[in-house]
């Protein structure tokens, strides 16, 4: 026949292993692989962006460049015509000014224009380059998403594996016993400790030979009472089964 120490420490097993697993879910290197993968590929996509955005830049430039150069041409065009026309000295030395100034601003465009394209022609290469990593991110991302995912999984089934067995040990604790039990698990989270020579595993303290006594003498019948330390179940004998190994999270 199974005591209610046998119950309390099968589930204290229980419960402790389910909080293990949820722990090693949370902390899995898989999460960090899985998180360390998802910036880069962050981090690929903003510099692809950064990129695209750089060369759409630079294409407005140019075309703004273009129509302003061609209404330059225009410009140099009609004053030049116009300085054939033209007799007077300082009337055709105005002319001249004006098309020198405008010369200057032409050439400044062409250089401005040179280099916008040869910067786009850099980028287009950077791009196509960069573009060329872009299925190894993805695949990379893809794989710790997947083993992240199949790790999780893996420990939910347990957990519920858990949550079964636990519904049939909760069973058959009674329900005074299982309240108390659930109120001390946030607190102490191992509530189920046991006696060993004349220390609790719980709160590693030793009892007196009076508490020793008096505690060996409560358990005679379930084989657990209370640690007149910590308060946890104590378990001083077990039926049927070897000493439980419960420790203190």
């Amino acid at each position: 026949m199974t005591t209610l120490a046998e119950h309390l420490v099968e589930l204290q097993r229980i419960d402790t292993l389910a909080d293990q697993l949820r722990v090693q879910r949370e902390r899995s290197p898989l999460r960090v692989e899985f998180s360390e993968a998802t910036a880069r590929m962050r981090s690929w996509e903003q510099r692809r962006d950064a990129i695209r955005t750089r060369i759409a830049e630079l294409e407005s430039e140019v075309e703004a460049d273009e129509q302003r150069g061609a209404e330059l041409a225009a410009h140099l065009d009609r004053l030049e015509r116009q300085l054939k026309t033209v007799i007077a000295p300082r009337e055709a030395e105005a002319l001249m000014h004006e098309i020198s100034t405008f010369t200057t601003q032409r050439d400044e465009l062409d250089i401005r224009e040179l280099e916008a394209m040869e910067e786009e022609s850099t980028l287009e290469s950077d791009l196509a380059a960069h573009l060329a990593d872009e299925a190894a991110t993805r695949s990379a991302l893809s794989s710790a998403d997947g083993a992240l995912s199949a790790a999780v999984a893996d420990i939910d089934r347990q957990v519920e594996t858990l949550a079964v067995d636990r519904e049939a040990v909760v069973a058959s604790i009674p329900a005074d016993v299982l309240t108390r039990y659930t109120r001390a698990r946030p607190q102490l989270g191992v509530v189920v400790s046991r006696l060993e020579g004349k220390q609790c595993t719980g709160c590693h303290l030793d009892l007196s030979a009076a508490e020793l006594d008096t505690a060996r003498a409560d358990a005679a019948e379930t084989g657990i009472t209370d640690c007149p330390q910590c308060g946890r179940f104590l378990v001083i004998a077990m039926i049927g089964s070897a000493s439980p190994q419960v420790s203190p999270e």
